[in-house]
């Protein structure tokens, strides 16, 4: 089992940054799939960024350019750096992950669909 804690949300000024982290425990290994979603209020939770076991990033359109996803093995943390940020940016941020998917993308099904572990989430709220 794999326990995901994020942390880092909090309210800022359009055009500010933040950096969210995800701590990972309960799982020995650090090679496989995780990533980043996030669910606005009153719309369906959407993928934002995945990093795959191969070290591979990918992102979606919406936030290319601003964000970037990055992993330290020895720490177990995932992160999600956010730069020019928007007001339609503003959502809880959810990280996931599954060791049973290596390989993965912020296309593929197997991020969108098959990922079992969740945290709880991190709300960012972008004012205007």
């Amino acid at each position: 089992q794999v326990q995901l804690v994020e942390s880092g949300g909090k309210e800022v000024q359009a055009g500010g940054s933040l950096r969210l982290s995800c701590v990972a425990s309960g799982y020995s290994g650090s090679d496989y799939c995780m990533g980043w979603f996030r669910q606005a209020p009153g719309k369906e939770r959407e993928a934002v960024a995945a990093y795959s076991s191969d070290g591979t990033t990918s992102y979606v359109d919406s936030v290319k350019g601003r964000f970037t996803i990055s992993k330290d093995n020895a720490l177990n943390t995932l992160y999600l750096e956010m730069k020019d940020l928007k007001p339609e940016d503003t959502a809880m941020y959810y990280c996931a992950a599954d060791p049973a998917y290596g390989r993965c993308t912020v296309w593929a099904p197997i991020f969108l669909y098959k990922l079992d572990y969740w945290g709880k989430g991190t709300l960012v709220t972008v004012s205007s």
